[in-house]
């Protein structure tokens, strides 16, 4: 995955550093307001303009469909099946085929951890014992599990039952009508090995194994359907980033397009064993928008940008046109080259500085000292 090591933040203010670095201090000199004669200099002249400076986080992403995440299958015999990467799987379809019985993906966010049946009543009771008058009716079987199960079923189109957390009879005659339409032996039970749940469809990520192998642990991955990026950098780097911010996005091909952080990573992860060491990360995700803007492109690296400060109709100079003033601070040479202007310098961006102070408006040439 594409990650800039470095953060680049356009506009910052070492960019002044650079910029004065090399220029020897220069005095005002004299008592007038407009600055006192120098020697005279060469170099390039610039105007003061007014204009907007925006100061910007860039960060590289990397264009998907988000980070694989591993299925946790509870089948257990042989992989008989598994479908091709990128297939997309919906509720009600086979995610993978195991003993060749389909393991069927079903909607939720409560995972699989117990199977679902009728209880069994009581075993009647030996000739010899006593019978008793009032026996004890079967649990029922209820949960949330049960409910989140039930709700799928009824998506499905299957009917003549209720939704509710009570695993019934009325429940299991369903589920033998799910299971003949599946050519599966009608129990009206479902193992916990035979469904899988996630919170809605999937893309199927590469597979870890292949048929022929031990259905057990993670053998198939899953990502999301929805074209996203993903962007992974230190904590510090991604301050400004919190779900619902509103992000500019460069493209593989060149174009722009806009989307919304979606997801921030609560814990930063260190880089696996192995690889070289730097700070721990956290990843985040970007969904776009407009889907429409990225055309046919499904994945590649992307840059994404965020406004951090912003100021409108302000004098603008480049940064290259400050000097630093022996009395302290920062001025502009005139463009006559004999004199300069003291300048309070403001937000610093794409190259240019905010200044203003007496002496300094639109229109004014100033030389870049060489």
């Amino acid at each position: 995955m594409a990650k800039r090591k470095t953060p680049l933040l356009v506009g910052a203010g070492i960019l002044l550093v650079a910029a004065i670095s090399g220029i020897g201090a220069m005095g005002l000199g004299g008592d007038d307001g407009e600055g006192a004669k120098q020697q005279p200099r060469t170099g390039a002249t610039v105007t003061v303009t007014r204009g907007t400076l925006t100061e910007k986080a860039v960060l590289d992403g990397e264009l998907g469909y988000g980070p694989d995440v591993p299925f946790l299958v509870k089948a257990q015999g042989t992989i008989t099946w598994l479908p091709a990467p990128g297939t997309t799987v919906e509720r009600g379809e086979a995610v993978l085929r195991v003993d060749d019985r389909p393991v069927v993906l079903l909607y939720g966010a409560l995972p699989v951890y117990r199977d679902l049946a009728v209880p069994e009543a009581a075993p009647e009771e030996a000739p010899d014992e006593a019978p008793d008058p009032t026996p004890a009716p079967p649990a029922e079987l209820k949960g949330m599990d049960v409910k989140q199960f039930e709700t799928n079923l009824a998506a499905l189109g299957y009917t003549g039952f209720t939704v509710d957390d009570t695993y019934s009879d009325l429940t299991a005659h369903a589920v033998k009508q799910w299971q003949h339409d599946l050519a599966l032996p009608e129990t009206g039970t479902v193992k916990a090995g035979d469904i899988l749940y996630t919170p809605t469809s999937i893309r199927t990520a590469t597979a870890t194994a292949r048929p022929g192998a031990p259905a057990e642990g993670s053998p198939l991955g899953y990502t999301s359907t929805r074209r996203m990026v993903t962007i992974q950098a230190p904590p510090a780097d991604l301050a400004w980033a919190h779900r619902g911010t509103h992000v500019d996005v460069q493209l593989p091909d060149g174009k722009k397009a806009t989307g919304t952080i979606g997801t921030v990573g609560k814990e930063a992860a260190a880089p696996p064993e192995g690889e070289e060491k730097t700070d721990p990360e956290i990843s985040v995700t970007v969904t776009f928008d407009d889907k429409a803007d990225l055309g046919r492109i499904d994945e590649g690296p992307v840059t994404v940008q965020y406004t951090l400060k912003q100021r409108e109709h302000v004098l603008t100079v480049p940064v290259a046109a400050l000097v630093a003033l022996a009395e302290g601070g920062h001025g502009l040479e005139l463009a006559d080259g004999e004199s300069f202007v003291k300048a309070t310098t403001g937000l610093f961006a794409d190259g240019k500085v905010e200044v203003s102070g007496p002496g300094i408006h639109e229109g004014l040439k100033v030389r870049i000292p060489e």
